[in-house]
């Protein structure tokens, strides 16, 4: 029975490996278990959560993150999902704003940002899906889109060139870091000729785009 759910911690939060091969409310039952014994070890913590070894619905994830909320005094910020190239972006971009965020100083937003939608953050910020056309992110640090970006971003808001914006598909209408602000062609042509994820920063005054992760 202990091998049903195995919960870990890592660097972006916690990890809850699951079986797959059990009916889901008898999982849920060990993981309450499960919660309730450890949940002096992280309380308090703002975390991250990612769920393997399983696939669940949408339901059943908004379940064990009610059964969270109901045992423990975790703050799940956010819910990252195992796809690899997702990963990838964490694993190179994320680290940072995250061990920001463990100092309150960085933020998260869950969902896709769609047309007249804003969002600003007095720090960095990671978005958890698109930024579609006419939605905008401002930042006064940096901007991590996992997803695709075809709205505005404004990084280094306050003047900071030193800032960056990631995303998985990189085609925004607008594209500004600290005062520098990028020609629209210029950037969607760069984008087509990287694969992969893609990280935007100033050099010289100009912004340039470059993989995320060289080859």
């Amino acid at each position: 029975m202990d091998r049903l759910v195995t919960i870990k911690s890592n660097r972006y939060g916690m990890e809850i490996r699951m079986a797959d091969d059990v009916p889901f409310d008898m999982l849920l039952a060990h993981m309450k278990e499960k919660f309730e014994s450890s949940a002096r070890f992280f309380e308090g913590s703002h975390l991250a959560v990612s769920f393997v070894g399983r696939k669940l619905s949408y339901t059943e994830e908004e379940t064990i993150l009610e059964l969270f909320r109901d045992i423990t005094s975790i703050d799940i910020v956010c819910v990252i999902d195992k796809n690899a190239e997702h990963e990838l972006v964490y694993r190179n971009a994320v680290a940072g704003t995250m061990s920001g965020f463990q100092k309150k100083d960085g933020q998260f937003y869950r969902g896709t940002l769609k047309k007249r939608q804003v969002v600003e953050s007095d720090s960095s910020i990671v978005i958890l899906g698109d930024v579609e056309l006419g939605a905008k992110v401002i930042a006064r640090g940096n901007v991590v889109i996992v997803g695709s970006l075809y709205g505005s971003v404004h990084a280094g808001a306050y003047g900071d060139d030193a800032s960056y914006v990631v995303a998985l598909d990189m085609r925004p209408k607008r594209l500004r870091i600290g005062n520098v602000e990028a020609r629209r062609q210029i950037v969607y042509q760069e984008s087509l000729d990287i694969k992969g994820a893609k990280i935007a920063t100033v050099d010289s005054g100009r912004i340039y785009l470059d993989p995320l992760v060289e080859d």
